[in-house]
């Protein structure tokens, strides 16, 4: 079973998308007067929130021009989880032609739910830049907002995503002496819920149904007694054209001129 190559991308679409949300926060800041003096983008990078204190603290002496510039916003992966309160029936599939041909069917096994986790920092040096930040954010996650996303391309599938708050925490990192730099730190937490899908399998069109009867009788030898065919009409019809079925029964009362390996008259 395992070992076909299959990448539908669904968990790089849904970081992809959660990094999206995100993406165009500004801020503004005023003077006394309420006058905006300087407007600015926060930026967003993919990141544990370690890497930029790091780049903080790093700098102590505050001999470099640049060590990082704050706010800005980061976001990583903290879990996947499978959600068994989603689960759907295994052995449903999804079905379509395939394209750019008529005579093939593409099918695959229904998705399996899952649960991905994101940890997402608001770094500031001051509480206004950081509440300013997070204002933006939360009326929107009521606690959840749903975002679609076309999830499975090869299937053409869509579905809604929805990311969902879980908690909110603060941290003001204020102690130390004067060469030390300030970290105001919101961290939330989020949850997406998704459908990862497996691979997609391909097969003719069928065109012929055939179905055979037999008499049950107490040896157990197999006697047919007719055979029930179905076939489109006209046969050469593919699975966009608008056909209909032709059908054929035969009936067989000489158990002697069966083959019963081959299941074919003798």
């Amino acid at each position: 079973m395992l070992g076909q190559q299959f990448y539908h991308e669904t968990i790089r679409k849904v970081v992809v998308s959660f990094g999206t949300l995100f993406n165009d926060i500004s801020l503004v800041r005023k003077d006394n007067a309420g006058v905006v003096q300087q407007t600015m983008k926060v930026p967003l990078a993919y990141g544990p929130r370690q890497k930029f204190l790091v780049r903080l603290s790093e700098d102590a002496d505050l001999t470099k021009q640049v060590a990082v510039t704050l706010p800005r916003i980061g976001f990583e992966i903290a879990g996947i989880t499978y959600d068994p309160a989603r689960k759907l029936n295994r052995v449903q599939k999804f079905k379509k032609v395939k394209t750019g041909t008529s005579t093939q069917l593409e099918s695959q096994f229904m998705p399996v739910p899952y649960n991905i986790n994101f940890t997402l920092y608001v770094l500031a040096k001051n509480s206004d830049d950081a509440l300013q930040i997070v204002e933006q954010m939360l009326p929107y996650f009521q606690p959840d907002y749903t975002i679609t996303m076309k999830d499975n391309p090869d299937m053409g599938t869509v579905k809604d995503i929805p990311v969902i708050l879980n908690s909110i925490s603060y941290e003001d990192d204020y102690t130390g002496d004067f060469t030390n730099r300030r970290a105001i730190i919101y961290t939330l937490d989020f949850t997406c819920k998704f459908y990862l899908y497996g691979p997609v399998t391909s097969s003719k069109v069928i065109k012929t149904t055939q179905i055979d009867q037999y008499t049950d009788l107490p040896d157990k030898s197999p006697t047919r007694e007719q055979r029930y065919t179905v076939k489109p009409n006209p046969i050469s019809a593919d699975a966009d054209d608008d056909f209909g079925f032709s059908e054929t029964t035969s009936f067989f009362q000489d158990a002697k001129n069966y083959d019963t390996e081959s299941g074919t008259d003798k």
